[in-house]
């Protein structure tokens, strides 16, 4: 490594990231769509609604995500520039997923790779990468 770190960064950033849920709330937001309170407790069946509400406000204090009102007064929270740095990191787990757990995961029980799982443009618009 050209750097000696002062602490472990993995550790740092597990912290936030590492608490239970928060990799799937996240993952609701950015990949899922699903920013409303209320759709996030449909996709995550059996996260506590006390739980939830904390790991939002833990993640909005850490930086990661805004809550922004909608024209028609409900919240919605969206990522901030430092939420979206780990939407490359949910994608690598979706696409780690979707090829060893996909009897788990996906309903015709094989792997998958991401463009058989998300559109291509959706895959480089999600990770920033320049379109065809």
């Amino acid at each position: 490594m050209k750097v000696e770190f002062s602490s472990c960064p993995v550790q740092a950033s597990l912290k936030v990231l590492g608490r239970e849920w928060a990799f799937l709330v996240l993952t609701c937001i950015a990949l899922y769509r699903a920013q409303r309170y209320n759709d996030m407790v449909r996709a995550m069946p059996g996260i506590p609604k006390r739980l939830l509400t904390k790991r939002l406000s833990e993640l909005e204090s850490s930086g990661l995500i805004v809550r922004a009102e909608s024209r028609r007064g409900y919240v919605r929270w969206e990522l901030t520039e430092k939420g979206a740095d780990v939407v490359p990191i949910l994608m690598t787990l979706v696409r780690f997923g979707s090829k060893w757990y996909a009897d788990e995961v996906l309903p015709d029980r094989r792997a998958n790779e991401l463009t058989e799982i998300f559109d291509e443009p959706y895959i480089r618009r999600t990770l920033g990468l320049p379109a065809h």
